[in-house]
């Protein structure tokens, strides 16, 4: 069976060409957090951050390393809270959006 292209090089490409895409994944982010499943929210911002502003230019927002998000947004990562929401908070204004939580039964 022939190999397939890398998924996180097709998801990276989408995310360049396609803004409402953009946008849901970072709401998908922010929900999967929400919900408790912290490790897939962490790996789609850390997809989010690679194919949009890059952690350099994160870290020159948020004040703190390249390396040391990188680590908060890795595997074995664990942000406090205000990091993680300030993280958040930087990629919702470089994007020009604004997520708001709503109560659902």
């Amino acid at each position: 069976m022939p190999l397939t292209r890398d998924f996180r090089v097709t998801v990276q490409e989408r995310i360049e060409r396609d803004p409402g895409f953009r946008e849901a994944l970072l709401e998908e982010a922010v929900q999967c957090l929400l919900a408790g499943e912290v490790d897939v929210g962490k790996s789609i911002l850390r997809d989010y951050v690679n194919a949009t502003i890059g952690f350099r230019e994160l870290a020159g927002l948020t004040a703190k390393s390249p390396k040391s998000l990188m680590r908060m947004l890795g595997p074995n990562g664990n942000p406090q809270a205000r990091n993680i929401f300030e993280i958040i908070s930087c990629l919702q204004e470089c994007e020009g959006l604004q997520l708001k939580v709503q109560a659902v039964r």
